[in-house]
């Protein structure tokens, strides 16, 4: 008797991310993952100012979408300044 074959193992967790990278998300979801009101996501968007998908009439955004918009929005710490103490008025 001849044994099973085994399933090939596979690197990708059961293609999870290729999935995930070709999901489009409405602006509602986008907005609500970006935690920013709709409103601005969708002025931007029409502005091309963000990266976006329209398919026909429909705005879409993919996961790196998401990602670049969030990393735009990244700003540095400023240098900390030296408090200068009051003085008394005499």
């Amino acid at each position: 008797m001849n044994p099973r074959p085994q399933a090939a193992v596979s690197s990708e967790p059961d293609g999870l991310v290729a999935a995930d990278a070709a999901l489009l998300y409405t602006p509602t979801d986008a907005a609500r993952l970006l935690t920013v009101p709709e409103s601005w996501l969708r002025k931007r968007a029409g502005q091309r100012l963000i990266p976006c998908t329209f398919l026909g009439k429909h705005l879409r955004f993919s996961r790196h979408d998401l990602t670049v918009i969030a990393e735009a929005g990244a700003r540095p710490a400023r240098p900390s300044t030296t408090r200068q103490s009051r003085r008394a008025w005499t």
